[in-house]
């Protein structure tokens, strides 16, 4: 499914509410929090801080989930196409970035 589907899918569930979006920067801040949890799942994992005794694990695949959850609520309401989006993104790599990193052989 294209990330066009996603964004209609979601809003036309979220447009029951009486406020569909919160404010910008509310979605910034939940962004910033779920990233906040991918970094301290990754962290757990790879790096030095263990986690607690008795600490639950969370899922990296459902934090991520979360993010994309928050970045498309934002998209929808900056009107923003996040396939066109995504696609430009792409093509940086393929042209800007074509040469700039070692390649296998």
């Amino acid at each position: 499914m294209s990330l066009k589907h996603y964004q209609q899918k979601m809003d036309a569930e979220l447009q029951a509410y009486e406020k569909p979006y919160w404010h910008q920067l509310s979605q910034l801040a939940r962004i910033i929090e779920e990233v906040g949890e991918v970094s301290r799942i990754l962290n757990h994992k790879y790096g030095d801080k263990p986690k607690k005794v008795g600490e639950t694990h969370e899922e990296l695949a459902d934090e991520l989930a979360d993010i994309m959850y928050s970045i498309i609520c934002l998209a929808n309401t900056e009107g923003i196409d996040l396939d066109k989006a995504l696609e430009k993104s792409i093509a940086k790599l393929e042209t800007r970035d074509k040469g700039r990193f070692k390649k296998k052989k």
